[in-house]
């Protein structure tokens, strides 16, 4: 019998990219060795229960913990990211609990040698014991990632990651600080996202969306700039953040600005129900319903008066 995936399932019903890219804004990063890794995003097997204890306890204080690996990184000495303030830190195992808990109380961290961030951060999702797609497609990305940034000598820490979300949109990566998400990166796919990154763009082609926007702005925010990219131009944009309804039929409005000129969009969104398959697990008990966003219309507008 031929294995099935979830992200060839996701392609194949047209799963739109857009509208999948929440992430929380404050994150810990940790590295710890791949193979200890286990379901959770933040467990490993081998770790002590009272860094278990103080891990879980940050996603309800508002920050997500994701665990991180690079072959040479040593497995007793973890490097800690924390992002968006861009510090990383050297920690012995032994102290991580310590670490944590001068973090959750608030204190000044100085006394652990913070270093600044210069680089951003690419994680790629490689958490084959989450789901399966992203040990087939995730790791061959992260290789190809890790090789562009040293052969082009690309402003980018590339890492594996445990699971950002998404499974079924294999291969995923993230962007931080400028939480931005990506999937289905196929290899043609790697080095021009990240010379976009480099110029602090997102790459259009595998953009989920701006990880702090709601499903339908991230659906307005990629049309508008996929409208604009039509146009030649490359352009920041606002989003409007009118009140969130439960309507299946949302007007945007996008305000954007690219060199000496300015206007404004306003984009058509739709949601719909599809029936999918959100990570390999569901495969043997059938698809579920998900709500999604479509752009339907892209127009140039002017803005309502306050």
């Amino acid at each position: 019998m031929n294995q099935r995936f979830c992200a060839v399932e996701s392609r194949a019903i047209d799963d739109p990219l857009v509208g999948s890219g929440a992430h929380l804004e404050r994150n810990l990063l940790l590295s710890w060795p791949r193979p200890k890794w286990q379901r959770n995003l933040r467990q490993a097997s081998d770790m002590p229960e009272a860094l278990l204890a103080a891990l879980h306890a940050l996603p309800d204080e508002g920050r997500r913990v994701n665990l991180i690996h690079r072959r040479e990184q040593p497995e007793r000495h973890h490097r800690v990211f924390l992002m968006p303030e861009r510090q990383a830190f050297d920690v012995p195992r032994e102290a991580l609990v310590d670490f944590i808990a001068a973090l959750r109380r608030g204190d000044d961290l100085t006394a652990w040698r913070p270093e600044p961030v210069d680089r951003s951060l690419v994680l790629c999702c490689t958490h084959g014991k989450k789901d399966k797609c992203c040990a087939k497609f995730g790791f061959a990305t992260y290789k190809a990632m890790a090789e562009a940034v040293r052969h082009h000598d690309l402003p980018f820490d590339v890492w594996e990651s445990t699971h950002l979300g998404g499974c079924r949109l294999a291969a995923s990566a993230l962007v931080l600080p400028q939480l931005r998400k990506y999937g289905r990166i196929g290899d043609d796919d790697i080095l021009p996202l990240l010379e976009s990154e480099a110029r602090g763009r997102p790459y259009l082609p595998c953009y989920r969306g701006d990880s702090r926007l709601t499903p339908r702005r991230q659906c307005a925010q990629v049309a508008a700039l996929e409208w604009l990219s039509a146009q030649g131009l490359e352009a920041d944009i606002e989003v409007d953040d009118a009140e969130e309804t439960d309507a299946p039929h949302h007007e945007v409005a996008v305000k954007w600005q690219a060199a000496h000129r300015q206007g404004w969009l306003t984009v058509t969104c739709h949601a719909l129900e599809l029936l999918r398959y959100d990570t390999c697990s569901d495969l043997a008990d059938g698809p579920s319903p998900s709500r999604v966003w479509r752009a339907v219309e892209v127009r140039e507008s002017t803005p309502t008066p306050a």
